[in-house]
């Protein structure tokens, strides 16, 4: 089996109830497919969530260096633990750092009928 690393999933991957994310955090998530793996993270803001591939435009590299370490201490950004690029929750984009003018990739998932999907 290949281990790539995938820049996208199918649609319709139920990831868990939202509750799996305490309001204001972060989570990694790793999805196993036939064409290799996805690793990617989703924040929660009370219903809402934001989804992003877990790599950092910069070099490339996975975000977090601890598991589920995406954002800055008092979780108002998503933060790259290697070279200290701010994100946007929001939109992903760079609000500081070696990427200004990039910005993450977006992961499309949303809460339907209190779980987190994939869209």
């Amino acid at each position: 089996m290949s281990e790539e690393r995938l820049a996208a999933t199918p649609a319709g991957i139920t990831l868990g109830p939202l509750e799996t994310i305490a309001d204001g955090a972060a989570r990694n998530f790793v999805i196993q497919m036939r064409a290799g793996r996805f690793h990617g993270f989703v924040v929660r803001r009370g219903a809402m969530v934001h989804g992003y591939v877990d790599r950092c435009p910069h070099m490339g590299l996975p975000l977090a260096q601890e598991l589920d370490a995406y954002l800055t201490p008092g979780g108002e950004r998503i933060a790259c633990s290697w070279h200290g690029a701010l994100f946007a929750v929001e939109d992903g984009h760079c609000l500081g750092g070696p990427c200004m003018g990039q910005a993450l990739t977006p992961w499309p998932v949303a809460v339907c009928d209190g779980k987190i999907v994939t869209e």
